[in-house]
């Protein structure tokens, strides 16, 4: 029993000393809840006053009444104004009506008073008047239709055998350029040869196929050949700076140095660029030592010491 007293005693101790600040801790929540309950009472008093004051709502009514009229009056102003417009539009179609049954019967007694000074006096001559005047009107209408469809025709039919012309133009041209593809890739101056005789089998007048032709025939020794073709492609057209070039190269190949510099010089004066393709071109090796050749190509003579730096 003494132990449980002694126990005891410091729990009295403790609950004497918590117990002040329990009942100031307990009179502050009561004085919050206290405000908390004076302002929502507030705020449900403030709420049951009226929104308006009678002064205000009257004005609200007497606006809203105002506005009323005006708009029942602009209702009767737009009215009145539907009325009038529909009004004066009746009134113009009935004058209109009546001036055109007015001056059509005017028409009438105008050509009536016509026909009778002409010497039509009968319905009948009338009739055939009109018949055969008809008819030259849808006859000459029936001409001119006529020529019209015809030039049509004859327009279809033109643009029709251009048309066809065109693709087989088209045809030809796509072989051609596989037929020049398939001489890109051949190897040997014959398997080009035979491809360049189909291009011209299809197109006698190609200059540019017997050039190459030219230069095939050269690398077999044929340089006759293809001073020959040359003359040919310059014959089609005689602006042709390689059939100029490929003349050169025949000559030279034959040990006519002079033809083979004039033909190379026109050759160059349609094109600058054969000078590069000339000074590495072994068909024209025998040139380097020709003066006229050095001196068209300004290149300096073999034996000659270069000038110092």
């Amino acid at each position: 029993m003494r132990r449980v007293a002694t126990a005891l005693v410091p729990a009295l101790l403790l609950t004497l000393l918590l117990s002040p600040f329990a009942l100031a801790q307990n009179s502050s929540t009561a004085a919050e809840d206290g405000q908390a309950e004076q302002q929502r009472q507030q705020h449900v008093d403030q709420l049951k006053k009226p929104l308006y004051t009678p002064f205000v709502e009257r004005y609200v009514l007497d606006e809203l009444k105002q506005l009323r009229t005006d708009m029942a009056a602009q209702r009767v102003n737009l009215t009145e104004q539907i009325v009038d417009r529909q009004v004066s539009t009746a009134d113009k179609a009935i004058t209109y009506a009546t001036d055109t049954v007015t001056y059509f019967f005017y028409l009438i007694a105008g050509i009536s008073s016509l026909l009778v000074l002409v010497g039509w006096t009968s319905i009948r001559d009338i009739k055939e008047k009109v018949h055969s005047l008809a008819s030259e009107e849808i006859s000459k209408l029936v001409n001119q239709y006529e020529e019209r469809l015809r030039s049509i025709e004859e327009q279809l039919s033109e643009k029709t055998r251009h048309i066809e012309l065109n693709r087989d133009e088209i045809e030809l041209t796509q072989e051609v350029q596989s037929l020049w593809l398939r001489a890109g890739r051949e190897q040997t101056p014959a398997s080009k040869i035979a491809i360049y005789d189909q291009i011209l089998a299809l197109r006698s007048d190609d200059g540019e196929a017997l050039t190459y032709k030219a230069d095939a025939v050269l690398e077999l020794d044929e340089p006759q050949w293809a001073i020959n073709l040359c003359q040919q492609a310059l014959e089609i057209d005689s602006e042709n700076g390689n059939a100029y070039y490929q003349l050169a190269c025949a000559h030279a190949h034959l040990e006519q140095w002079e033809e083979a510099v004039s033909y190379l010089a026109r050759a160059l004066e349609r094109s600058p660029a054969y000078r590069d393709e000339a000074m590495e071109d072994a068909a024209l090796d025998g040139l380097y030592d020709y003066p006229p050749f050095i001196e068209l190509m300004g290149i300096q003579s073999v034996g000659e010491p270069e000038a110092a730096t």
